[in-house]
């Protein structure tokens, strides 16, 4: 609860000072020459190509013009902070013009965008191996919610995932290696993560009373597999950590 408070807290302050299944992602960034005029030169991020073509982790694809391309990179000055913030937090400073509300549609481009450009910044090939398993990681336990809830924003988190992801390698990479966290057995914390889920997932069938008993135990198998996986994703200190600080900020209703 107290983490809950805590990450509520960061965000609400962040925008004071500032002043659910998927579909194909559309291109919803757009631009104002006004707030150009005042952005960063980072034009040493355009791109000469005709047409890009950025390909996600979820295989899914955004398609800009070289106009568009450049135009983001000028209105967006965001995505190349030395030190960047988390998305949710750039995305309510940085669209807070009334231009600049995207819709959620829009938005899950802004999370995507933003894990592309700090997907460079990170490393791609030095994290695969790590961005693969968070991403599967919170996928998961996106999953477990949105079938345990239902409603679009399940949906539109499998896009703003891999926002979240980037954001998680890039505090990662800067901390210290002489303080690695995974130097202790995780056993128990595991196991007492694990079963708060699977006892969620009790606690919410059984109460539901327009199912049978023998559907709501089908439905409590059927979700304790996903926590099955979830678990063997689970193998050290960071990805527990990662795991719980995802769902608690993210799927606060629960």
């Amino acid at each position: 609860m107290i983490k809950q408070l805590i990450y509520i807290l960061i965000l609400v302050s962040g925008i004071l000072e500032c002043n659910n299944q998927p579909q194909q992602i559309k291109k919803s960034i757009t631009t104002n020459s006004n707030i150009q005029s005042q952005r960063i030169d980072n034009s040493k991020y355009y791109t000469q190509l005709d047409t890009i073509v950025i390909i996600t982790e979820h295989r899914d694809t955004l398609k800009y013009t070289k106009t568009d391309f450049n135009n983001i990179i000028d209105t967006h000055p965001e995505f190349f902070n030395e030190y960047p913030s988390e998305p949710d937090l750039t995305y309510y400073c940085e669209n807070k013009d009334e231009k600049y509300v995207l819709g959620e549609v829009g938005r899950d481009s802004y999370y995507v965008l933003y894990a592309h450009f700090l997907k460079q910044k990170n490393g791609i090939e030095e994290f695969t191996s790590l961005r693969k398993r968070l991403i599967n990681i919170y996928l998961k336990i996106n999953s477990l919610f949105a079938q345990l809830c239902g409603g679009t924003y399940y949906g539109h988190q499998y896009y703003r995932i891999l926002g979240y992801v980037e954001y998680s390698i890039y505090i990662q990479s800067r901390k210290s290696k002489e303080s690695s966290e995974n130097t202790y057995n995780i056993t128990k914390q595991k196991e007492l993560y694990v079963q708060s889920l699977r006892q969620l997932i009790e606690d919410q069938i059984k109460s539901d009373r327009n199912k049978l008993e023998y559907e709501k135990i089908e439905r409590i198998k059927k979700l304790n597999k996903i926590v099955n996986q979830l678990e063997n994703l689970i193998t050290d200190i960071f990805y527990l950590r990662q795991a719980q600080e995802f769902q608690y900020n993210h799927y606060r209703n629960y």
